[in-house]
């Protein structure tokens, strides 16, 4: 299986956020983390990214239960 590795610009642009809105994501002290976020890979001493399968399957995730909560007030 072949996955794309993307940088965190890519991330961000994917996701709808900004690189800070990313890092608070994952930050287990900021009020906007989010446990679900996928964690990023270690590529290098210096470079992360995330695979773009658990991006996909993150923001397919939030749309399922966003349809969900949308009907249950209905």
């Amino acid at each position: 299986m072949k996955d794309t590795i993307l940088r965190i610009d890519d991330t961000a642009k994917k996701c709808g956020f900004s690189r800070s809105m990313i890092w608070a994501k994952l930050n287990p002290n900021d009020r906007r983390h989010d446990d679900t976020f996928p964690r990023p890979i270690r590529l290098s001493a210096r470079a992360i990214g995330w695979l773009e399968s658990e991006i996909d399957l993150w923001i397919a995730t939030r749309a399922e239960n966003n349809r969900l909560n949308t009907e249950n007030r209905a």
